[in-house]
């Protein structure tokens, strides 16, 4: 590595005083910026500041930062000072002048006359010495670093020795940036595709609750974050009827998200040719052990209502077992058979429930009564069933509820409800929701 140079910034003589102070203050200040940069991790910020810093160091004629593009293994132009010729985003490739000679060897060049030098490309009329330091770090080119001055072999030793310690650095806060930038840019673009994702799952479920004489029908659901994998829908069928369906896919997120998607548009196509619900989860669950991946799977609750003679015919696949609260009393109705959906074949049992003047039943999912505190006490189905006990409950009440009593702390698991309320029959009473 040739380094020709004088100990007195070009000029004859030995150094008075005044320069040597003078060397030593510059020393000292790069010394201390290249300390600094190794904290900064805004790209845009940290090039401008090495080469404006360097420049108002060394009273350099022109600084050039170029930082290597691995995709087309060139080296661009990232950061300049001085120069008129060339302007940021100027690429160069291997073996090109003093930076890319610099780049296909990894050693550093020094031409202390540049009208001599075989790499230099001319660029300012006033640059007599020049020099080109590789950005390293771990073995790996980061980039290239040059330096020019006005005056013939104007870097001393010491100075060549100070501008590779700082490349070194330099090195290691681009390295550092460019991940941290990455990093950034990743986060965003999951951001934004968790929020379209988002949108879109929330465009699936229903924007209002139906109109069915005789009854009102709602539902709620809240994400534990930005998607989930709980579902409810209201499907209208024929002569007047209603499917009911609340599911929760095993997962979480985007992926839970998608296959969340699939079983709603296989449920809504099933429903309109099934004979009940139980007839409806077992094609379901045939036509998902076919197309599911290992290891996924779908509790749900299925439902089918007819207004005219008030009678819900339930299926569950796996699910939690639904809370029928009628004046004379409530139970839990519980299915003999229905393993979740996707695992194996499987049989699925039906119940027939009679809505009589004022019943209410819900279908709700683990993130309601699995809502926990911090010793792990969960909500637990008493306290569901003491909401539901109330004539006046609705789904923002209970939903409050179960984020009072876990002290702000959150959901867990995405929490989904459907309250089904039978009204009175009595003349002069509502008849719709």
């Amino acid at each position: 590595m040739a380094t020709n140079s004088v100990t007195n910034f070009g000029f004859s003589g030995p150094p008075v005083p005044e320069a040597a102070a003078l060397r030593v203050a510059e020393l000292v200040r790069l010394q201390k910026f290249a300390q600094r940069i190794t904290s900064t991790l805004d790209l845009e910020e940290l090039v401008p500041r090495i080469v404006d810093e360097v420049a108002a160091s060394l009273g350099c004629v022109e600084i050039n930062l170029y930082l290597r593009d691995p995709e087309q293994d060139e080296f661009i132009l990232a950061g300049v000072h001085g120069c008129s010729v060339y302007c940021e985003g100027h690429r160069l490739k291997k073996g090109a002048g003093m930076v890319g000679h610099v780049a296909a060897t990894g050693k550093m060049h020094y031409a202390p006359d540049v009208a001599r030098d075989p790499y230099y490309v001319a660029c300012e009329p006033d640059t007599r010495s020049e020099v080109a330091i590789p950005l390293q770090r771990e073995g790996d080119m980061v980039g290239v670093f040059t330096a020019s001055h006005c005056e013939l072999n104007a870097f001393c030793p010491d100075q060549l020795r100070l501008l590779q310690g700082l490349c070194a650095h330099v090195a290691v806060a681009v390295h550092n940036a460019r991940r941290f930038r990455d990093e950034r840019q990743q986060r965003e673009r999951m951001s934004r595709e968790a929020e379209e994702a988002r949108s879109i799952q929330q465009a699936l479920l229903p924007r209002t609750s139906p109109l069915i004489p005789g009854f009102s029908v709602s539902g709620l659901s809240v994400p534990a974050g930005s998607v989930g994998g709980d579902w409810y829908d209201f499907i209208p069928l024929r002569e007047g009827r209603w499917g009911l369906v609340l599911a929760d896919v095993s997962g979480k997120g985007t992926a839970a998200a998608l296959l969340m998607s699939a079983t709603r548009g296989m449920l809504r196509s099933l429903a309109q040719t099934g004979s009940g619900p139980a007839e409806v989860l077992t094609r379901l669950n045939n036509m998902m052990i076919e197309d599911f991946p290992s290891g996924r799977f779908v509790t749900m609750v299925y439902a089918e209502l007819d207004p005219s003679s008030r009678v819900l015919r339930i299926a569950n696949a796996g699910h939690l077992a639904p809370l029928l609260v009628e004046p004379r009393g409530h139970r839990w109705i519980n299915h003999e058979h229905g393993l979740p959906l996707g695992i194996s074949a499987s049989k699925f049992s039906e119940t027939e429930v009679t809505l009589g003047e004022h019943s209410r039943i819900a279908f709700y999912s683990d993130g309601i009564t699995e809502a926990d505190i911090d010793s792990g006490e969960e909500y637990g189905p008493e306290r569901l069933l003491a909401q539901m006990q109330s004539p006046d409950v609705t789904l923002d009440g209970l939903l409050a509820d179960v984020m009072k009593f876990s002290n702000g702390k959150g959901l867990r698991d995405d929490a989904t409800v459907i309250l089904v309320r039978a009204r009175g029959t009595e003349p002069g009473s509502s008849k719709n929701a």
